[in-house]
């Protein structure tokens, strides 16, 4: 009997350990509790119903305040097992240890309201040698920090989220814990959220990898469920690229230029000067007249002595004259 009343004990403070998210902590400083954090009409207690419209933001209703962060800078959100928090003495502050599981945070433009397909996964943490994302999140005494991707300025909402798979065994048994929270991101980003996110209420099914899972058979990988994390949150605050970078053509090096060849055209022989004439037949020595040149004669002699000689026509006499160029 006394078991029995033990075990109903046990899982009734299983049942009661739940969590909230209370607070934003911007530059190391909590900005007070449920500023600019709507309050959740649920409670501390878990969402086991994926298709649940407090999948969207446990029933937390819009706020006039709003937290100022900057781009690309870390933002804290701070989580307490009961609300309004009482640390001292509670052994499941901010949350039971038995609730082991992921943390995801989500973000959506403040206009949409949360509604619809709107949400974009922005951090995520699993299992990670041996160590889960609420192990880490207990040690941190509550508190869960995300760098933002580097956002355009403007109004948003931002939602953290964990599950506790302590009953994950069975399906509907994970229990879902989320709030959401009002920002104002300044600076100078550029990055815009995608124009297609994902329903919070449809991000999730009961038989999922990492909503129906065992936490007790020695697990070492987990896959987290829902969508992928933005492109333009994977590096912590770099924008995702509007448009692909495209890659250059590789240039081809450039031809090497082969010379024109040259065409080299033999010179002309050089026209015979009057001291390059062409042989003829040695004078004999004598006075320039009939048969014989004198050592010295003139064109007239020369033209006259071949006529003699050779019996050449006045013609061919010219060409000869013409090799002297004359």
């Amino acid at each position: 009997m006394m078991k029995t009343a033990a075990f109903v004990l046990a899982v009734a403070n299983l049942a009661a350990a739940h969590t909230t998210f209370q607070s934003f902590v911007i530059g190391g400083k909590d900005q007070g509790q449920h500023f600019a954090v709507q309050t959740p009409s649920n409670g501390n207690n878990p969402i086991k119903d994926v298709t649940s419209p407090l999948m969207v933001c446990n029933g937390g209703k819009a706020t006039a305040d709003q937290v100022e962060v900057a781009a690309g800078s870390s933002i804290g959100f701070q989580w307490h097992h009961n609300d309004p928090a009482t640390v001292s003495g509670d052994s499941d502050e901010p949350i039971a240890a038995s609730h082991k599981g992921p943390i995801m945070v989500y973000i959506a433009k403040a206009d949409t309201k949360g509604e619809g397909a709107v949400w974009t996964k922005i951090f995520e943490d699993g299992l990670s040698g041996g160590k889960w994302a609420v192990d880490t999140f207990i040690a941190n005494k509550g508190l869960i920090t995300v760098d933002l991707p580097n956002l355009e300025a403007g109004d948003y909402l931002i939602r953290p989220e964990m599950i506790g798979l302590h009953e994950a065994n069975n399906a509907g048994g994970a229990q879902f814990y989320n709030g959401c929270g009002q920002i104002k991101v300044t600076g100078s980003g550029s990055a815009s959220l995608p124009a297609s996110g994902v329903d919070m209420t449809k991000a999730y099914s009961a038989t999922d990898k990492g909503v129906l899972f065992n936490i007790y058979n020695g697990a070492t990988t987990y896959e987290i469920p829902g969508p992928k994390v933005w492109d333009g949150a994977s590096s912590g605050s770099a924008p995702a690229p509007s448009t692909p970078t495209k890659t250059a053509a590789p240039v081809a090096p450039a031809a090497s230029k082969t010379a024109t060849p040259t065409t080299i055209t033999s010179p002309k022989p050089a026209t015979p000067t009057a001291t390059e004439a062409a042989p003829v037949p040695a004078p004999s020595s004598g006075s320039g007249s009939g048969s014989t040149l004198p050592e010295s004669f003139t064109i007239e002699q020369f033209i006259s002595w071949l006529k003699t000689t050779a019996g050449s026509s006045a013609s061919k006499a010219r060409r000869h004259a013409r090799a002297f160029n004359l």
